[in-house]
């Protein structure tokens, strides 16, 4: 990942995103190129997902689902469009926890589009903490047109 300054963080994330609190699970969007990018999120102990002071394995997939529609977001936003593309979860695979972030930890993000048929994108992930990955999955992504 970049050690430049994020192109999106806070409240300026609602940009890319539909999602709002309580269930908005990505904090920082670092950068992008046309198959890749980089999120983030400061786990908080008020996070919806979060259980004895970890987040939980659906609030991880959601930090992914809601990277993945940043992205999507983001490339939108190149093109001009005035609102955040809506996404949907069309399918999981290889799904691989290592071990759950917790509470004070940065989780950070890298998507990678493997590939692009209409609507429908097919992303492979990893989510670190530091340089410790801790999940990894596929996933599908349908965009709501």
């Amino acid at each position: 990942m970049s050690n430049k300054t994020p192109l999106f963080e806070g409240e300026g994330i609602k940009e890319l995103i539909p999602q709002r609190a309580p269930i908005m699970m990505v904090d920082t969007f670092y950068d992008a190129d046309e198959v890749e990018c980089n999120t983030g999120l400061l786990i908080k102990s008020d996070n919806l997902f979060c259980e004895n002071g970890e987040l939980l394995e659906p609030g991880l997939i959601e930090h992914i689902a809601q990277s993945a529609s940043a992205f999507a977001g983001y490339k939108e936003k190149l093109k001009n469009a005035e609102n955040p593309p809506i996404g949907y979860i069309g399918e999981i695979k290889k799904f691989k926890l290592i071990r759950r972030p917790k509470v004070g930890e940065r989780v950070l993000t890298h998507i990678k589009t493997v590939s692009e048929i209409l609507n429908v994108s097919l992303i492979k992930t990893e989510a670190k903490v530091g340089e410790e990955t801790i999940a990894t999955c596929q996933m599908k992504i349908f965009i709501k047109e």
